[in-house]
């Protein structure tokens, strides 16, 4: 069954959030999940202790270059699913772990510093793909974006990546409380109360969309696999928003532009700079 590594040089960039959301997105589902928390900080772990873990979900800490393929096999062997939330350092651990990853996801802070880190990961897994001679399939997550606004920076990001021909993800993990509150409050975004946290609806159908693309790429006929994962479409799907936010967002993206116009029309006219070209000097 597949094995997705969560690999980022770079801190703060969401990386365990998104290894949590995912890990918990299936277990929900009743699909068994191993994760591997290999960050240092371990906080999957931590949260793994926590009430309200879904009882298919088994999380297993701190492997280490010695024990990281055996784990994985194991692992393998026990559920459908195999989640490696990995060190942001580029070490032997990291290496072998994308070299056995069905899918490598790689978080991305739209922001030129971020994009440096995730520069450095996507060159690390290009050198295990001619290591091995195994294509790894890999794709950017942004995160921590904000849903109304889409910066010079991060259109700036978007297009190298695009002109590289780097895989995105469709769905971007947006800037939620709600997501850290679950390493405080523990089990799934389902079990949260809305009167403890705000805009819950909207962070499980953001976390479910995310969930379904990947269930979509490690389907994919390009993406190779041990074992078949037909069973497992259909399981997740793409939540549309409920028409209530749809209206709340519109509301919201209609009185940003306005503000926008506003500061734009009051200010002086300065003349436009370019951004400078990021490190994506391959394609995939």
């Amino acid at each position: 069954m597949p094995v997705i590594a969560l690999a980022s040089p770079k801190g703060g960039c969401g990386k365990t959030t998104a290894a949590l959301l995912l890990a918990t997105e299936l277990a929900q589902k009743g699909i068994g999940v191993t994760v591997l928390d290999a960050d240092p900080e371990t906080y999957i772990d931590t949260w793994a202790k926590l009430p309200d873990k879904p009882p298919s979900l088994t999380v297993k800490k701190s492997p280490t270059e010695q024990t990281i393929l055996d784990d994985i096999d194991k692992a393998k062997q026990e559920s459908p699913f195999v989640i490696i939330d990995l060190e942001g350092t580029a070490n032997m651990l990291v290496a072998y772990a994308i070299s056995r990853a069905d899918l490598v996801i790689i978080p991305l802070q739209p922001s030129d510093l971020d994009a440096r880190g995730a520069a450095k990961a996507l060159q690390l897994v290009r050198q295990q793909q001619k290591a091995f001679n195994r294509t790894i399939p890999h794709a950017i997550l942004f995160t921590r974006t904000k849903a109304a606004i889409r910066t010079k920076t991060f259109t700036h990001i978007s297009q190298q990546l695009t002109q590289n021909k780097i895989t995105i993800f469709k769905t971007h993990l947006m800037e939620r409380e709600v997501y850290r509150a679950l390493f405080s409050y523990g089990g799934c975004l389902e079990n949260l109360d809305p009167k403890d946290v705000y805009h819950l609806q909207d962070a499980i159908n953001n976390a479910r969309a995310f969930a379904g693309e990947v269930i979509s790429m490690v389907n994919s006929p390009h993406t190779p696999s041990t074992r078949p994962t037909q069973e497992l479409e259909g399981v997740l799907t793409l939540v549309n928003p409920e028409p209530q936010f749809l209206l709340t967002r519109i509301f919201l993206r209609l009185r940003i532009s306005l503000r926008l116009l506003r500061t734009f029309l009051h200010r002086p006219f300065a003349r436009k700079r370019s951004l400078p070209p990021l490190p994506f000097p391959w394609r995939n």
